[in-house]
């Protein structure tokens, strides 16, 4: 029996190495490219085959890494584009730019009334429960809440919009 000539031999395993090539990738379009690399590869490389018997295995073995090695290129880019998101996402302001704002949030902290300052320094900076910081204050747990909540709407306030009454004192 002779054997047929090399890219007959390929052309007549086709079917099982488009069989095996759906069987690893379970998507159609990529099984087309992977059977035409393998097919390409192996034409390219027609020499290393040492024995045509072998050649439905050798073909199978060169699709297997042909695929290993595009899904180690498509981790490998994906890590790349996490990278460059990460660096994208991590950017920050000029420090210049927070230490502005820094001053004008402690201004506009500096011009609440007393009692809201001091109920919010308490509980937002000092880190106290509620409940401590309105015993601690002598107060009624709904009068430290009322003070928190004016305090926080007036903050808020400053947020929408800095140039506030608040942030430029009280009028003489």
């Amino acid at each position: 029996m002779t054997q047929a000539p090399f890219p007959q031999a390929i052309t007549n395993v086709m079917g099982d190495l488009r069989r095996f090539a759906m069987m690893l990738t379970r998507d159609p379009a990529m099984r087309d490219d992977l059977v035409q690399e393998t097919v390409l590869r192996a034409l390219e490389n027609r020499d290393l085959l040492k024995d045509p018997e072998g050649l439905r295995a050798w073909l199978f073995q060169i699709m297997r890494r042909r695929l290993i090695d595009l899904r180690r290129t498509a981790q490998a880019r994906a890590g790349r584009e996490d990278a460059l998101q990460w660096i994208r996402d991590d950017h920050q302001p000029a420090m210049q730019d927070m230490q502005v704002r820094l001053g004008q949030i402690r201004a506009a902290f500096a011009h609440l009334p007393p009692d809201q300052r001091r109920a919010l320094q308490l509980v937002a900076i000092d880190g106290l429960s509620c409940r401590d910081a309105a015993d601690l204050e002598g107060i009624a747990m709904g009068t430290l809440l009322s003070r928190l909540a004016r305090a926080r709407q007036r903050l808020r306030a400053f947020e929408n919009d800095p140039a506030i009454e608040m942030v430029k004192g009280p009028k003489p």
